[in-house]
């Protein structure tokens, strides 16, 4: 395969990657860092490949790199809280762009354990194959499409619990409101 090919590949899967990464790592620049480290170590391992799939081998690369990066943030974790003190946790405001649906929906996916997130991830938004993800995985395909159908579900019941909590919680307090005022 000449390198115009493979440039041409890359080229084209850059953006899906870079979202990938910016999902995984929820910050710009560490996105385009594991970007960077996944094409590197794609390009240098690019003639062991053993697919011609390179989307779901890419994938696979960047979220095993991901993988390191968070292990080996959480063993460094103490010795930089000695040094910096403890690390404050930014609140992610979201922005006002977004209709509440969606808000629903990504309060529905934080709920969810890390692999179903992924899972629905790579299907729904980045558009893998079953096969794909399962190849990402190494897993039978029907182990995914069974971890898929219960994701699905599971988001479901999230979203829908979710919205049922702030429906209540908006009615009490506005009964609350309510009743102070008719004392």
């Amino acid at each position: 395969m000449s390198s115009e090919t493979i440039d041409d590949q890359l080229r084209e899967l850059l953006p899906r990657l870079k979202r990938f990464a910016l999902w995984l790592t929820h910050d710009g620049s560490r996105a385009d860092d594991l970007v960077q480290s996944t094409l590197e170590r794609a390009l240098s391992r690019w003639h062991t490949r053993t697919t011609d799939a390179v989307r779901p081998w890419l994938f696979a690369i960047a979220y095993r790199l991901f993988l390191d990066q968070q292990r080996r943030a959480r063993r460094y974790a103490r010795v930089l809280e000695f040094f910096r003190g403890r690390a404050q946790i930014e609140a992610r405001s979201p922005s006002a762009e977004h209709v509440a649906i969606e808000h629903a929906i990504i309060r529905a996916l934080k709920q969810l354990p890390e692999p179903q997130r992924r899972l629905l991830l790579w299907i729904s938004v980045e558009g893998l194959s079953y096969r794909e993800v399962a190849d990402i995985l190494r897993v039978p395909v029907g182990t995914v499409m069974s971890r898929l159908s219960r994701a699905r579900a599971a988001l479901r019941r999230c979203a829908e619990g979710h919205t049922m909590r702030v429906t209540v919680s908006t009615l009490g307090k506005q009964r609350e409101k309510e009743q102070h005022i008719s004392q």
